[in-house]
């Protein structure tokens, strides 16, 4: 059985496309699925929640999640995962970013993408991250949650200051949503970033992990735990990243002027900022980052809230992928 999580609105509506191919080959080779088309923030999480819960009666076998959507639809699947032994992932993306795959070599055809899928076999095993908030604020992003725990997951990366901020201002942007139509989404980002860049708090930071490493910085910018190599739909922040050892590769950054910023920016882009001033790079199981100040923090770019103190820890080759 195959089991279809769709967000209609990927792609300025392409996701209902892409699902009449996956269901006409479907039918053709005698496939049994359900489609579950998403309504909102949440619902995709509390789908796979259901599907995957002990609630949830499945036959023989393992419960098969083809997700369509961009990261944030594969972050909310991801973090409703109830038992990951059972459960096999696809992935088809839509989305303007797509960092979850953009190191994965998947192929760009999606005829061939969904083939690969139904096969139904695992092909690989990747790492998850969960974040734990220390302190939860009562200082909500404009698209939070109803409920938010103190505990989620991430696929991708998860960050605290610069780069949630960026996140967080796009995701309420009418802006992005004009410019996603278009095919140019990426645009909305380059103008939030410099805009945060020049006017963003600097308070201090401490890091620590679990194996005695720690950083100090006194005009903190950002830090983002890092699974896969690329973030913000394709800044290459952690190009030597392994994505299912068990480690994550910190980025850290601080204690530079606004110009240099500008200057090491772009270079993240290539994966080619480290080793430069005002940048750190470590690799670690569990990590605990603490702020001077509440900032945003962000998981796979979905921002709910800010907090001052947050506890990350590396999950290994949890997830079970279908490509």
């Amino acid at each position: 059985m195959f089991y279809c999580i769709v967000n209609p609105s990927a792609r300025s509506g392409n996701g209902k496309n892409i699902y009449s191919l996956f269901e006409e080959k479907c039918k053709t080779r005698g496939i049994p699925y359900k489609v579950v088309f998403t309504k909102g923030p949440g619902h995709a999480m509390a789908v796979t929640k259901r599907l995957t819960g002990d609630t949830h009666h499945v036959t023989d076998g393992p419960i098969n999640l083809v997700v369509m959507g961009g990261d944030g639809t594969i972050n909310e699947v991801v973090s409703g995962i109830e038992n990951f032994d059972n459960v096999r992932l696809g992935v088809i993306p839509l989305g303007s970013g797509n960092d979850f795959v953009r190191d994965m070599d998947y192929p760009k055809d999606k005829s061939e993408l969904l083939d690969e899928i139904l096969k139904g076999q695992i092909a690989r095993k990747l790492d998850i991250g969960t974040i734990h908030y220390n302190n939860m604020t009562k200082t909500f992003s404009r698209l939070h949650d109803d409920r938010i725990s103190p505990d989620r997951r991430f696929d991708v990366s998860c960050g605290i200051g610069f780069d949630a901020a960026v996140c967080e201002e796009a995701l309420s942007s009418g802006t992005k949503n004009i410019l996603n139509k278009i095919g140019l989404g990426k645009l909305t980002y380059g103008s939030i970033a410099v805009r945060q860049i020049l006017n963003a708090v600097q308070p201090s930071c401490d890091i620590t992990t679990d194996d005695g490493q720690s950083i100090h910085i006194d005009h903190f910018i950002f830090a983002a735990a890092m699974i896969h190599h690329y973030e913000g739909g394709g800044f290459k922040f952690a190009p030597d990243a392994d994505l299912s050892d068990g480690y994550f590769d910190l980025i850290a950054a601080g204690d530079i002027s606004n110009s240099r910023v500008f200057r090491v920016l772009p270079l993240a882009y290539f994966g080619k900022h480290y080793g430069q001033k005002g940048v750190w790079h470590i690799k670690a199981k569990e990590i605990t980052i603490k702020t001077e100040l509440p900032l945003w923090v962000h998981t796979d770019g979905e921002v709910l809230l800010k907090s001052d103190s947050i506890t990350l820890t590396c999950l290994k080759q949890r997830l079970n992928m279908l490509l």
